[in-house]
């Protein structure tokens, strides 16, 4: 009996990992949403950060050539896959032939998205992640949006800053902005240094962050409502054309997911 007990333990482990092996393979080759949409995982060899880094890339139903392309960031401490809902894959469906393909980059734990000690992040978006992007779904490389959650929603911002003329649309959902180096959270940034060279609500109040439309929107109880009100105010200063956005919610992914939809359209809306 132990024997044969054995004997099936075993054969289960060897069906377990080929099953495993295969799902690897899919999630390389990618694989269809219910929705229609084309998902594909992939590995990019980032020089500048000399790492690996797994990246997602979703093409519409329809294929990807000739779109438009939203690198969208994620938030801290989540990954590339956090946005992978099924209201995602519905406001890609909604629009149709404007539905952009979507980037959704790798940003690790607390990268913030900007070149620190740890590594040049925001470079590696700029030079390598979206040019990746652009060769795997032939889309219009004078066509590229930038947005994001939370941490995400700072690099946007601060990558539209670094890359002006770059994007034909930005957005920062829920972005999480300090006034003060000293109120931010341990990892956010190195030192007073790093923070005061990417502090985009000082950048705004001196001169105009990008010449393409730009999204900002905050839940009600979020913790960032206030300093995000605060940039719209520098922004509008500046001439920027900003929707601004106040809806009942908090800092969290049920409050973002909700409004997934609408930051699609914006962004399908922006670049034509």
């Amino acid at each position: 009996m132990r024997r044969l007990f054995a004997l099936v333990v075993f054969v289960l482990l060897l069906a377990a990992m080929a099953i495993g092996a295969i799902a690897v393979r899919d999630l390389r080759r990618g694989y269809r949403s219910p929705l229609g949409a084309r998902v594909v995982h992939f590995s990019l060899h980032s020089r500048l950060l000399r790492r690996q880094l797994d990246e997602v890339l979703v093409t519409p139903r329809g294929g990807g050539r000739g779109r438009s392309l939203l690198v969208f960031l994620h938030g801290r401490g989540a990954s590339p896959g956090s946005n992978l809902t099924d209201p995602f894959f519905r406001g890609l469906r909604a629009l149709g032939r404007r539905a952009p393909n979507v980037l959704f980059a790798n940003g690790g734990d607390h990268s913030y998205w900007h070149n620190r000690a740890d590594g040049p992040w925001g470079s590696y978006v700029l030079r390598e992640a979206i040019p990746a992007a652009l060769r795997r779904s032939g889309a219009d490389p004078h066509r590229v949006a930038i947005g994001g959650i939370s941490m995400g929603g700072f690099g946007a911002l601060d990558l539209a800053r670094l890359a002006p003329g770059r994007f034909c649309a930005v957005g920062g959902h829920s972005a999480a902005m300090w006034f003060r180096g000293a109120d931010t959270p341990a990892g956010a940034f190195d030192d007073a240094a790093d923070f005061a060279r990417n502090d985009v609500i000082a950048f705004a109040a001196r001169r105009s962050l990008t010449h393409a439309p730009v999204w900002i929107d905050v839940g009600t109880k979020d913790s960032f409502r206030q300093v995000d009100t605060v940039l719209v105010g520098e922004l509008r200063a500046d001439g920027e054309r900003v929707r601004f956005k106040v809806w009942p919610g908090g800092h969290e992914s049920g409050y973002w997911h909700h409004h997934i939809g609408r930051y699609l359209k914006f962004y399908a809306d922006a670049c034509g």
